[in-house]
């Protein structure tokens, strides 16, 4: 069985070679195709020396090359960086240098906005091109290659690298409560452990096709390629304009299975599903927030056939609990159980387990805890503890997630979601920094004081409102100003939903922000949103 990320083509491969593995636009590649050209792309990889280890990022949208790249990086022996193609040029030179990414793939259109960036990018030596067309005449201090010319570089003699199971194999970026996105760092077996498992509850098989709609930085969204990859089933791409795109995505491609985040469904609810739809689609999974329970049962109406999946997951160790679909009416409000080969345990703050309805904290033990932040030993060391379970006479403690989220289990097992530790806001299935935004809005000159929080919401899980303190507040008109200017300066999710202007903002006793008083204060500032 295959122990790599790219052993799972290789594997599918020599079992279905002719079988579609991908499907993009009006694209079908077979497992055989896909091989040869991760094959190809490896090769070429390697002649542009990248060593084991190597962070090479993708900075596209969900297409061919993107999945190829993935594999190909992977067989090649380096580390995949996949950047969300919503960000913005400054949080994608962030990352790039936050990582020491020394190849990027990209496309032209993309790097014209990212050009005057990668100039400060000192690490990076070469740009690859997925488009054709002769690279365009834009001044770098790197290497840059169009697509055919970078694949000619192919040298079949080359040996490929080494690579095992607990080398990194990919970084995943998410948000962190300093204000910069922390880069979650996979091995090959943190991905393989979250195929096989989400596969078994899930019953994934050959026969199944899924659609990709979330992006593949997200864990979640990525876990929709491996899983297929690991079963040798179908992965159909979509970056989606309007809503009535996945419904028309899922009736013309016989779509048997979709996972998406509370907003999306949200927005899937309000549309009429064909009902050829309920022929096919067996299953769909929810993560990334809570379900709304008027949502859910508008979304199980439109497909009475296929079961419904909600999820509780985290970056640092990909997918938590599930709860199973006949478990829905009796425990609408549970997040379920572990996965198969995950435990999950309350625990107190002195590490001791909870009793049945007592809040602590949910600590995730087992094959999908990932190996850290990336060069981030001090939040690593916060987040990545030795696990509340001892193992009497093993000399090296096993590490755990402590994951932040407080939660209480049920006297059958079952658990469910009270709150977060931090002050990370969690909306549209994104974890978002409030720091992040605050210096947005610092930097514009409008505000003394700035607070960004997460408020309650029905469909976003959490919306974003942020509260400012001016010297005039009852002649401050300017709150569109600043909405827009955010507009240009972070990707939608980050957006504020509604500002807030006070004269001065409360404090606690050590003279910081309370932002609990702020959210209590306008906890119910979209209950008629």
């Amino acid at each position: 069985m295959p122990i790599l990320l790219h052993q799972l083509l290789t594997h599918a491969c020599a079992f279905t070679p002719l079988a579609t593995a991908v499907v993009y636009k009006k694209t079908n590649l077979s497992y055989q195709c896909l091989d040869k050209l991760v094959c190809q792309q490896a090769q070429a990889l390697h002649s542009l020396h990248i060593k084991p280890g190597q962070r090479v990022a993708v900075y596209l949208p969900k297409q061919i090359e993107t999945v190829s790249s993935f594999l190909a990086i992977s067989k090649a022996g380096g580390v995949f960086v996949p950047i969300n193609s919503v960000l913005k040029p400054a949080q994608v030179t962030y990352i790039l240098n936050d990582c020491n990414v020394q190849l990027l793939i990209t496309s032209k259109n993309r790097l014209q906005s990212l050009a005057s960036g990668l100039a400060n990018c000192s690490d990076l030596q070469s740009v690859i091109l997925v488009d054709t067309e002769e690279v365009p005449n834009i001044v770098l201090t790197q290497q840059l290659l169009n697509w055919q010319n970078f694949l000619a570089k192919a040298d079949n003699t080359r040996v490929l690298p080494t690579v095992i199971d607990t080398d990194m194999a990919a970084i995943l970026y998410t948000s962190g409560s300093t204000g910069k996105p922390k880069g979650v760092v996979l091995s090959h077996r943190n991905l393989i452990a979250g195929a096989e498992s989400v596969s078994e509850y899930l019953n994934i098989t050959a026969k199944d096709r899924l659609l990709a709609v979330l992006p593949f930085s997200f864990d979640y969204g990525l876990n929709q390629l491996t899983s297929c990859l690991l079963q040798g089933a179908c992965c159909v791409l979509l970056d989606y304009l309007l809503p009535r795109d996945v419904i028309i995505a899922l009736e013309t491609h016989k779509i048997t299975g979709l996972a998406a985040v509370p907003p999306l469904w949200a927005q899937l609810a309000n549309l009429t599903w064909p009902a050829s739809i309920n022929t096919h689609l067996r299953y769909m999974t929810n993560s990334g927030g809570k379900m709304p329970k008027t949502l859910l049962t508008a979304l199980r109406a439109k497909t009475p056939a296929s079961q419904f999946f909600l999820m509780y997951g985290l970056t640092e160790a990909f997918r938590s609990t599930y709860l199973p679909p006949d478990q829905i009416d009796n425990r609408p409000d549970s997040i379920g159980k572990a996965i198969p080969n995950a435990e999950i345990l309350v625990v107190r703050e002195d590490g001791s387990l909870c009793d049945a309805h007592e809040p602590g904290e949910l600590v995730h033990r087992g094959a999908l805890v990932s190996l850290g932040y990336w060069n981030d030993p001090i939040k690593t060391a916060e987040r990545f503890k030795p696990s509340p379970v001892k193992c009497q006479g093993l000399p090296l403690p096993e590490i755990a997630v402590w994951s932040g989220d407080t939660v209480t289990q049920d006297e059958d097992g079952y658990l469910y979601f009270v709150g977060r530790k931090d002050d990370m806001i969690k909306t549209s299935g994104y974890r978002v920094s409030p720091t992040e935004i605050e210096e947005v809005i610092y930097a514009s000159g409008f505000a003394k004081e700035a607070a960004a929080i997460g408020i309650e919401h029905e469909t976003l899980g959490q919306a974003i409102l942020v509260v400012i303190s001016v010297n005039d507040a009852d002649n401050f008109h300017d709150e569109q100003a600043l909405i827009n200017l955010c507009k240009t300066q972070l990707p939608s999710y980050m957006l504020p939903a509604k500002i807030k202007v006070l004269s001065l903002l409360p404090k606690n006793p050590n003279g910081k922000i309370d932002r609990k008083a702020l959210a209590e204060t306008f906890a119910n500032s979209f209950n008629h949103d």
